[in-house]
């Protein structure tokens, strides 16, 4: 049992509805079907395949919640976890933020499912990693790699209605390729849908370049440099942000997006967060789309409420924030759950326009070993990784060695001087980004 089809996952969830007594019972069925290949020192480690299914029955009764999970599939076994799930609930403290389940739904149709992702081969695989490895090897560099794809498939139903049901395909590819020596290293990843897009072989001559190039790096003094952010650098940072986007947390005084009273403002009046406020450069649209035609995802989340597309910043202001069942109803606003994916808009620069209009900056090809240090201003920390180069007059001067930075994405995000074109990265879609005064604390010796 792998990828179930619709009707089949509809016909087995109908079952285990049928055995519940609970007052409200919701199923969530998720399997998925894929494989891997590791390679280091230029030799392929691991290679493998993995399937699942698990389905996880959540009963209720009154406010009190349980949740059972199972793996097999016979009657009994469903009927049993049904039994376990309604147990659990009855010794489980009640709950005041219980929300009834929703009801039938409506979804947009995403096209998450490409039927080249779900073909892979472990042949497939191999070639993909040795058009990695070879190359590595001509230059006496040293790769090591890890390539992933998987098909999923998840259903949702509960006693009120409800049925959803969504296949995904997914494939990621990352590299690090070294000097001999290990004084130079380069890093590239790639992440999408569709396997016809992933081209390992260019994406590795990428890595190989900066491996070579990032050799002997010199020291620069830490301060505020003008800095170009690739965009898996670029992506650590806004998808921080966007974890902290709620608005609970704003609503509660623990997040950036709360609001703070001025002197003298009547308390009682003031707005508890900055929703509909301008908090970035009016350049900063950031959004989720279900439907997005390089980054989709399913259009529904968790808890089968439909995802739509949606604004979060547009023109730089805070124009929505996702939110709980229970706090939207407490809030009196729109249930907004998260969207599934950040897109944020860009612009019509490429990365060597960028660095052609830049006098004197650093070049960043990721940011690694991110933490917070303060949440109400979101500042974080982190060290520059993987290829770090010194900018002067429009040129790659040479490479240099990596800084920790203290820099808070709402900085970053009120210092742009340009944007490239989105890529996707980790499911998101993010441009390289030209910012000014981005804040290099101190110095490190990793590569």
């Amino acid at each position: 049992m792998t990828i179930l089809s619709e009707q089949t996952a509809k016909t087995l969830l109908t079952k285990v509805i049928a055995f519940s007594k609970a007052d409200a019972v919701e199923c969530n069925l998720d399997g998925s079907v894929g494989g891997n290949i590791r390679y280091a020192r230029n030799t392929v480690s691991t290679a493998g395949e993995e399937s699942d299914v698990t389905l996880a029955v959540q009963s209720t009764f009154g406010k009190r919640m349980g949740v059972a999970t199972i793996n097999e599939f016979d009657d009994a076994s469903l009927e049993k976890v049904v039994r376990r799930s309604e147990e659990l609930a009855k010794l489980a403290p009640e709950n005041d933020e219980m929300m009834p389940n929703f009801g039938k739904q409506t979804y947009l149709e995403s096209k998450t499912f490409f039927e080249s992702t779900s073909k892979v081969t472990p042949e497939d695989r191999a070639q993909a990693a040795q058009n990695s490895i070879a190359p590595s090897k001509k230059d006496k560099l040293v790769a090591a790699g890890f390539l992933e794809e998987n098909t999923r498939f998840t259903a949702i139903m509960n006693n009120s209605g409800l049925f959803a049901y969504n296949t995904s395909t997914n494939v990621d590819f990352s590299v690090t390729i070294r000097t001999e020596d290990g004084k130079g290293s380069g890093w590239v990843t790639r992440n999408y849908s569709d396997v016809k897009l992933l081209d390992t072989a260019k994406a590795s001559s990428i890595a190989i370049h900066k491996a070579k190039s990032s050799v002997d790096a010199k020291e620069m003094e830490p301060g505020k440099y003008t800095v170009i952010l690739e965009p898996a650098a670029s992506n650590t940072l806004i998808s921080n942000m966007m974890r902290s986007f709620n608005q609970r947390g704003a609503d509660e005084g623990r997040s950036f997006l709360s609001y703070k009273p001025k002197e003298g403002e009547d308390l009682e009046k003031a707005p508890k967060n900055k929703l509909g406020m301008k908090m970035f450069d009016e350049r900063v649209h950031i959004y989720s789309d279900p439907q997005h035609p390089i980054a989709p995802v399913a259009p529904f989340g968790s808890d089968g409420f439909p995802r739509q597309r949606i604004d979060w910043i547009k023109d730089g202001t805070v124009v929505n924030m996702p939110n709980s069942p229970y706090w939207a109803k407490k809030t009196g606003m729109p249930y907004i759950p998260s969207g599934g994916n950040i897109i944020m808009s860009g612009g019509s620069q490429s990365l060597e326009d960028m660095i052609k209009s830049t006098r004197r900056g650093v070049l960043v090809t990721r940011l690694w070993y991110i933490r917070s240090l303060d949440p109400q201003t979101l500042l974080y920390t982190g060290l520059t990784r993987d290829g770090t180069f010194y900018i002067e007059n429009g040129k790659i001067k040479y490479p240099i060695k990596n800084f920790r930075f203290n820099e808070s994405p709402i900085v970053m995000l009120n210092n742009i001087e340009a944007l490239g074109e989105p890529q996707r990265i980790d499911g998101d879609m993010i441009p390289p980004m030209k910012i000014r005064d981005f804040t290099f604390s101190s110095l490190s010796d990793a590569v």
